[in-house]
């Protein structure tokens, strides 16, 4: 049975497991508060989700975000000011309305992604050697295996 814990990984394993799940978790909240070219970060989120799910409505938004429908109104008017929305009548029911990016949102989700790449990158390069660096991207290649297996 594959993917099934058995308990019988080693102390130092068990030690990596553990520290690796942190770093993880800490670096994704790092990376959460990098630049973000003026987006907050419920904005950052609705923009993201509708990128990975497609087309939503409010309701559908609200609910997925959990907050109330008000909160999403307000962030949603702020996103289709700022042109990185679209919103077309929903042809099931015309009083609601369906939601997309728009073309320009889509570029912000892309700059967005490079510029907290960029700072990655640049904080890494300020803080590491070269020789670390190269451990670093030797770690990553041995964690890469593990997450393709």
């Amino acid at each position: 049975m594959t993917g099934v814990s058995t308990g019988r990984a080693s102390d130092a394993a068990q030690a990596a497991a553990e520290d690796l799940a942190t770093m993880v978790r800490r670096l994704i909240r790092r990376l959460s508060v990098a630049p973000t070219g003026g987006l907050t970060p419920s904005q950052r989120s609705v923009l993201l989700r509708l990128e990975k799910d497609g087309a939503s409505s409010t309701t559908f938004l609200a609910i997925a975000e959990g907050v109330r429908s008000q909160s999403m109104t307000a962030t949603l008017k702020s996103l289709d000011e700022a042109g990185l929305i679209e919103r077309q009548p929903d042809p099931d029911d015309g009083r609601r309305r369906i939601i997309t990016l728009s073309a320009e949102g889509r570029d912000r989700i892309a700059r967005d992604r490079r510029e907290r790449r960029s700072w990655l990158a640049e904080e890494m390069d300020r803080r590491f050697s070269p020789e670390q660096l190269a451990t670093i991207n030797e770690a990553l290649s041995l964690l890469g295996e593990l997450a393709e297996q």
